[in-house]
């Protein structure tokens, strides 16, 4: 058994004991939050929302936030002497599947 759900602006396949990294959600570790919008879900049959499956949910238990490695972005300009270097850390949240009710 398998669902589609969406957050974050990102559509992700989970099926129950998987571990996801999703955007940062306003959740403390070790509680646990529900996905409402649904979109597909397959056990016996294969069942598609439109655009969401009224009344299915996930849930899930947060195990940690954190944040992802870090990203070098490097701008450059040829023969005009301009260089700028940054960086960047996205948060996210590390959740673990615990039930997908149709």
């Amino acid at each position: 058994m398998y669902a589609i759900l969406e957050t974050g602006g990102k559509q992700i396949k989970v099926a129950v004991g998987d571990t996801i990294y999703v955007e940062k959600l306003d959740v403390n570790e070790n509680e646990t939050y529900t996905f409402d919008k649904v979109l597909l879900i397959s056990d016996d049959k294969l069942t598609v929302g439109n655009p969401y499956i009224e009344g299915a949910t996930v849930k899930a238990t947060v195990v940690k936030q954190g944040k992802s490695k870090k990203i070098i972005v490097f701008k450059y300009k040829a023969k005009s002497n301009y260089k700028r270097k940054y960086g960047h850390r996205q948060p996210y949240t590390s959740l673990t599947i615990d039930a997908i009710n149709a």
